[in-house]
């Protein structure tokens, strides 16, 4: 079985065309929190409110790293993908650590982010624009079949 955590940008529905592609691939899906006020919100709904909006995002930034680095740490492929609309850092982030603990690393994103992404590119093992060659190079490397 593979572990495969998705990470990166919320707003299409790219992980469920992922997950839905891979039916019937001995693989397990992980990936944070996408419900993006959950996400926001989650350090001030359970450790208090805060006054200040550095504060306020802090805390829900590091309870949402310690979800994060677990999935990370325990996969066996990371996928990034990298929207058109907005800059995701924590995607940068994600597939830099991921790199870091020597992860099997694949990007995904469109050609007009070639140039700005050269460097997540160059660690990566895939680099893909659709979530379909993703989804085929999980059926290769765990069953050897190419698509078509």
């Amino acid at each position: 079985m593979l572990n495969v955590y998705l990470s990166g940008e919320i707003h299409t529905d790219w992980r469920d065309q992922i997950v839905e592609g891979a039916r019937g691939l001995d693989v397990r899906f992980d990936g944070p929190v996408t419900d993006h006020a959950a996400s926001d919100d989650c350090g001030v709904a359970i450790m208090g409110p805060e006054d200040n909006k550095f504060w306020h995002d802090r805390k829900g930034a590091q309870l949402n790293a310690i979800r994060t680095r677990k999935g990370i740490e325990d996969a066996d492929i990371v996928v990034v993908r990298f929207g058109e609309q907005y800059k995701q850092w924590n995607a940068a982030f994600d597939a830099g650590y991921a790199a870091a603990l020597g992860k099997s690393l694949v990007i995904m994103h469109g050609p007009d982010h070639a140039h700005a992404l050269k460097e997540v590119d160059a660690a990566a093992l895939a680099v893909v624009e659709r979530p379909d060659q993703v989804v085929s190079i999980l059926r290769y490397v765990l069953d050897g079949v190419l698509p078509g």
